[in-house]
């Protein structure tokens, strides 16, 4: 049984419950995120909590936190850090960037200019900074969190597909229903503060029982069945008459990873079709390039998903 990783959750969802309303498959996509080593591109309008949520996160597990306000101005020395020469010694010391974290949240990553979206790349990939020729190695819990705002593209940049493939999920996050909504002016009534999380009483989660989890989690058992109908949902991407770009081998792996992880997070050391299927959306959307006149006619990468996971033959 994964009863490490499943214990991992279940304090970090009553203690995220503390401060976050609802948004159950959200923080459940979050802590897969987490526990795979991944990385997380978070798409909702303003005012619903993203940044809350993993400021939560790092505040429970007791990781580093820091936070980047991207801008059309902004420079990757903003991110990665800087040389700076010292008249006094005669020599360069290299001041580190915000990057050097355990959780970094990239606050609107569509507003950073190609040249410094590029700056994230070895970041996220290889889980170092190279800078002048020095490599710069990152925390083993090195995690990014980016975030963007679906209906504003005024002084945006696109992600290049690059990019999005280095995000292990794309996490949709929606409005409260009503219920949900009258609980957080609740909260708010009775003095909840979200910029002091301190004073909230929460009961942290030690970082040791994460590094734990995410073993447990590399160790959940895939039959061979299962690599097979992995590989043709994704391969089924490639071809599908709707898409310019299907899912990469990087997406392949990320599917895996992430079934591994939702298997993980209901207990079992095991996975099945399902665990494969309710990771699918999440995993591929943000891979998947809808041709023009398909985008015209309403299909969208989650219905494609939806298709491709009816068409192609569950293992038994």
């Amino acid at each position: 049984m994964a009863d490490l990783a499943a214990q991992f959750a279940r304090r970090a969802r009553v203690e995220v419950g503390k401060v976050i309303v609802g948004q159950d498959d959200v923080i459940r996509q979050l802590l897969a995120v987490l526990l795979t080593g991944g990385h997380a591109l978070l798409e909702g309008v303003p005012g619903i909590a993203k940044t809350l949520a993993v400021k939560t996160l790092a505040h429970l597990c007791h990781l580093d936190f820091q936070r980047v306000q991207c801008t059309p101005d902004l420079m990757p020395a903003d991110i990665l850090g800087v040389n700076v020469y010292s008249a006094a010694t005669g020599a360069f010391t290299f001041r580190r960037g915000p990057v050097f974290t355990d959780l970094l949240l990239v606050d609107e990553v569509n507003r950073m200019p190609p040249r410094t979206q590029a700056a994230l790349l070895e970041c996220m990939e290889e889980r170092q900074v190279t800078l002048d020729g020095t490599r710069y190695p990152l925390t083993h819990f090195f995690t990014v969190f980016a975030t963007q705002n679906p209906v504003e593209f005024e002084g945006t940049y696109p992600l290049p597909e690059a990019q999005l493939d280095r995000f292990l999920l794309k996490i949709r996050i929606g409005y409260p229903d009503t219920d949900q909504e009258v609980e957080i002016l609740n909260r708010y009534q009775n003095g909840f503060d979200p910029r002091d999380l301190g004073r909230l009483g929460l009961e942290p989660v030690a970082s040791d029982l994460l590094a734990a989890a995410r073993r447990e989690v590399a160790a959940v058992t895939v039959e061979p069945t299962l690599f097979k109908y992995i590989s043709l949902i994704v391969r089924r991407t490639r071809d599908w008459p709707a898409l310019t770009l299907g899912g990469s081998p990087r997406a392949t792996v990320g599917l895996m990873q992430t079934a591994k992880a939702l298997a993980a997070l209901d207990g079992r050391d095991y996975v099945v079709p399902d665990d494969v299927k309710a990771a699918a959306p999440a995993v591929l959307r943000h891979r998947l390039l809808v041709k023009p006149e398909a985008d015209l006619e309403g299909i969208t990468p989650d219905r494609v998903v939806a298709e491709v996971l009816a068409g192609v033959e569950v293992p038994q």
